[in-house]
This record gives C-alpha cells, structure tokens and sequence, in this order.
C-alpha cells in the first residue's frame, strides 16, 4: 500500500513538473512570439501627439541653415527622429488650406475638396469663402468679426477619427490665421485664433458656447502687448547669414532693430486706424509672431491638461508667421533666415516642454510644413521668373471670349490660378460649355508667365498619369474649381502689392517640405525615398490606433511602425 502511494506521489510530482515545464515553455514562446512582433505592434498607446506645422517652409532650409541652428529645435528632430529627406505634395494647388487638409485628411485636394481659401458658385455667381459662416459669432472679439466654422470641410479628419473614436479624447488646433486654425482643428475639434488688432485669442460659437475661462483669463494678461516694445534684433553678425539681402533689418550699431513695427516698410502691410491695433497687426510680420503662438500653445497644453490621461489627445499647432514674412521679405533675405533661427528657439522651448512631460514612447511629435514658396522675385532678376497680372489676364481674355462668341461679362472670376467663367451666359446663349472652356484655355497659353492651362472637361473626363496635368488633375475637385486651371512657369507668381514670394504651384520649390517624427519610441533614422505629404494622416491614425480618415488615400510610412523594426 505504502509503495502504490509513493509511484502515484512520484508520478503526480512528474505530472506537475511536466505541467510547469510546458507552462514555462509557453510562456517563453509565448514572450519571444511577442518581443519579434505583437508586442512591438502594441507600442504604447500615446497620450499626446503634437502636430507641429511651420507654413511655408521648404524642405532645402534645413541643410541651408543647419549650420546656424542650435541644439533644441530643429536638430531635436534631425538627431533623435525619423527624417524623409523626400517628401512632398503631389499636386499642384499648394496653398495653406489645401495642404493642411492634405495633412489633416490623407488625400489631396481631389478628395478633401479644399482647394483655396476663396472659390465661386457656378449657379449664383457668388464668391464663397471656405470659412465664413453667418450662423455663428465671435467669440471674445467685437460684434459681427470672427464668424468663422469648419462648414465648407468636406472630409473627415484624423481628430474627426480619433474624436468619434473615443469621444473623451481632446482636439485641439491653435494657429494665428483662422484659416489654419480650423481646417486644422476639423469639424469635431476646437480652435483657437487671434485677433490681430487685439492680440488676443478668439474662437466662434461653433466650437464653444463661450470661450474657456482659462483662455479669457489668458486674454487679460495681454501677452502680445508686452512685446511691442522689443526690437527685431539680428541673432548673429552679418558674415554669419547664408542670405544676403536685407530690407529692415540693421546691421549698423546705432541700428540695431526696430521697436515700432508700425512704421518703415511694415507700415504697408495692413492700415488699422487706430494706432495701437497696428502695432499689434505688425506684430505678426515678425518673429514675435511665432512667440505668441508658441506662449499660447503651451498654455492650452497645461490648461488642458492635455496626454494627462489615457485618452489620447491631438493638438495642432500651426505657425503662420513664417508664410507672412517670406511672402513679404522673400526666402532668400536675411530677415526669412533669422525668423527661422528665432523660431528654432520656439521649437526648442515648446518640444522641450512636451518631452519634459511624458516617457518617450507616450507622445508623437510631427514638424512639417502646408507648403513651400517660389525664389524672390526681384525685377531686373537674371533668375527665370516674373509676375502674372490677375486683373490684366482677365480683361484681356473676357475681350477674346467677348470677340469669339458675344459681348458680355465672361468671366466670373478669378481664384489661386483658376478661372471661372460666366456659365449662366454661356448656356443661356446655348454654347458648348466644353468648346468654350477650350477656346480659353489656348488663348491663355499665348500670356507671359503661362506654362500650361487645362479644362474642367478634360480633368473631369480625362486622366492624367503623370507630368505636370497628373498634379493639376490632384488640385482639380469638380464643384469648387475653375472652368480653367493655369499652371505659371518656374519662377513666376501672380502680382500682388508688397509680395516677392508665393506658393501655388508643381515645383519642387512648392512641393518638397520638412517631415519629421519624433517620440513613440522611435530609433533616429533618415528615409531617402520619395514619400506623399498624404501618407502622413493615415500613418498617425494607424500609430494611435484608430481608424484611418474616411478619404484618405495616403500609404502608411512603414518606416515609423515599430512592428517592421
């Protein structure tokens, strides 16, 4: 009896140890199964991502001013992050709205149907304005201003995506220009925009039912006041720039800046009657006007309490200054250069704040850029270029349409190298719509300036599967664009008062911009292939773990999945 008892204790010990053994066994497969892919698919869900948006800034600027940058800003991204040395829109209406719904939706004005920030209804003949929107009111600004929502945005966003996801999760967009602000913020997010000629923070009734009590608190310190007594002081010594022209900026000791913005040069950019709301507005065209978005910015991050949970949030931040002062100074002028060296300062302060509060696998930082620009206009220039007259082209072409067919008002109008034509006349003397849009588009190609012209016909029925008409057919988005779409030569832009450089068009000088991602334990690494600006959206959503915009048409970025490490 004692021996059959010590066999079955012998054996139930075997049994366990054997249960245990393969109990081990699974679980190391089980962790070596997970360490080579699950577990580095299921990277940490982050709490923050950090949508970092410099407008109109070329992806050459980097190498250009590398030299000159310190440690926290830009390098930040260069060092630790992934860089696509390559990426770029793949079309041609490159303009802020349009390339910030190509961030924010993964695809191109061709589905997003944001094609520029003014367009004309066809039936009516009425300019429409992409955010104007008589049903809400301004928040925190004057009677009747700032009227602005998200109504004419056609396509979901990825805050859309990651607010129907998890409803708890915050979206949020800040951005000097209301343009960028709500494409950016999407049609379930909040933004916020300043009102120049105050210098503080708005929004409309769309977003809020009134203003938080953080921001309107925020207001009241006046911040954009406290900087108009400073001067616009060059970082570095006149040798030290890789530019060379220079309009405001002084290189002499007895200049060096200038503390009242409002006159000079500046003075012509927006006439305000009161003197202190132009001081403000100029505020805008200077470096300072990137430290008002980036004090501002930081302050929703804390207010917000945002990635404070486990329901991740999104904040948008777009910098508009950039676009203003190169429009104006030209990219390659010594003021462009130092903003940037200015703004890098920004950049280190905001992301060193970011970082400072999450483990680096919680939070998801992206600099990019909407858009590039075109080299400085100078006349006399030896460089290919020139500028277009809008209103000249107009004319002339509404007296050709006027000889070929009858006299009357041909054209509608005129928006972001589209044309519009009076269609109510053109069917109301019974023409072919098509015949008529052809016989234009011809006679435009004999203007200085014009490289190429399409139809809305021939993009609606046609496809293009390269060259210059698969970009224009990108921008081309049937109820919104022009009857014909023009496509300038290097170099040139359409004129406008005090404007040296503009975006708009297929060239690289437009299309290539900045991509970097940093955080979500990502390895530094740079990608020399050729990547769409659209892949961008998708990717994040598939990083968060959500569900990818409803139009996109972007490729994820295999390069920053940390299950294909």
């Amino acid at each position: 009896m004692l021996g059959a008892l010590h066999v079955m204790k012998c054996i139930n010990n075997s049994v366990r140890l054997l249960m245990r053994l393969y109990r081990v066994g699974m679980l190391a497969g089980a962790f070596g199964f997970c360490a080579g892919t699950l577990c580095a698919q299921a990277t940490v869900k982050p709490k923050l991502v950090l949508e970092i948006v410099v407008s109109q800034m070329r992806a050459d600027y980097l190498g250009r001013f590398q030299e000159n940058l310190s440690e926290n800003g830009f390098q930040t991204f260069m060092r630790q992050g992934v860089t696509f040395e390559n990426a770029r829109y793949n079309y041609m209406g490159t303009n802020t709205v349009s390339g910030l719904a190509t961030l924010t939706t993964g695809t191109t004005p061709a589905g997003h149907g944001i094609i520029s920030e003014n367009w004309y209804n066809f039936t009516t003949g009425d300019s429409v304005n992409l955010i104007s929107d008589p049903q809400v009111k301004g928040l925190e600004c004057e009677e009747g201003d700032h009227r602005y929502s998200p109504l004419n945005l056609t396509a979901a966003t990825l805050g859309d995506r990651l607010h129907e996801s998890d409803p708890k999760s915050k979206v949020i967009a800040v951005a000097a220009d209301p343009y960028s602000a709500v494409v950016a913020g999407g049609s379930t997010g909040q933004a916020y925009w300043l009102n120049p000629g105050m210098g503080t923070w708005v929004s409309s009734s769309y977003y809020f039912e009134m203003m938080p009590g953080w921001a309107r608190k925020y207001n009241e310190g006046r911040f954009a006041s406290t900087l108009l007594d400073r001067a616009w002081v060059p970082e570095k010594s006149f040798a030290a720039y890789k530019n060379s022209d220079t309009t405001v900026l002084s290189f002499m000791p007895a200049h060096t800046g200038f503390k009242r913005f409002f006159q000079g040069v500046l003075s012509v950019f927006k006439k305000e009657k009161d003197e202190k709301k132009q001081e403000l507005t100029t505020l805008l065209y200077t470096p300072f006007g990137n430290v008002i978005v980036t004090d501002f910015a930081r302050e929703a991050l804390i207010q917000e309490e945002l990635g404070k949970d486990n329901h991740t949030d999104l904040l948008t931040v777009c910098y508009d200054t950039p676009r203003w002062v190169t429009e104006r100074f030209g990219p390659q002028s010594i003021e462009v250069e130092d903003m940037y060296y200015k703004l890098d300062q920004q950049l280190g302060e905001l992301v060193g704040f970011v970082l400072a509060q999450f483990k680096p696998e919680e939070v998801i930082v992206v600099l990019t850029s909407d858009h590039g620009c075109s080299n400085t206009y100078r006349e006399g220039q030896r460089m290919p270029g020139g500028v277009f007259n809008v209103e000249q082209f107009k004319m002339i072409m509404n007296g050709f349409l006027s000889a070929q067919y009858e006299p009357g008002n041909w054209i509608m109008g005129y928006a972001d190298r589209q044309l519009y034509l009076n269609r109510p006349l053109i069917f109301k003397y019974g023409f072919d719509l098509s015949e008529v849009q052809s016989r234009a588009a011809v006679f435009a190609l004999q203007f200085r300036g014009v490289a190429g012209a399409l139809t809305a016909s021939d993009m609606q029925s046609g496809y293009f599967g390269k060259g210059y008409g698969e970009k224009m057919q990108g921008s081309f988005y049937p109820k919104r664009s022009g009857d014909v779409t023009l496509n300038l030569m290097p170099g040139w832009i359409e004129e406008r008062d005090h404007i040296v450089s503009l975006p708009g068009s297929l060239y690289e000088y437009d299309t290539h911009v900045p991509l970097m991602v940093l955080g979500h334990g990502l390895q530094a690494d740079t990608v020399a292939r050729d990547v769409e600006i659209s892949s961008l959206a998708p990717t994040l959503a598939r990083m968060m773990g959500i569900p990818m915009p409803d139009a996109a048409t972007g490729k994820v970025l295999d390069e920053l999945l940390n299950e294909t490490k």
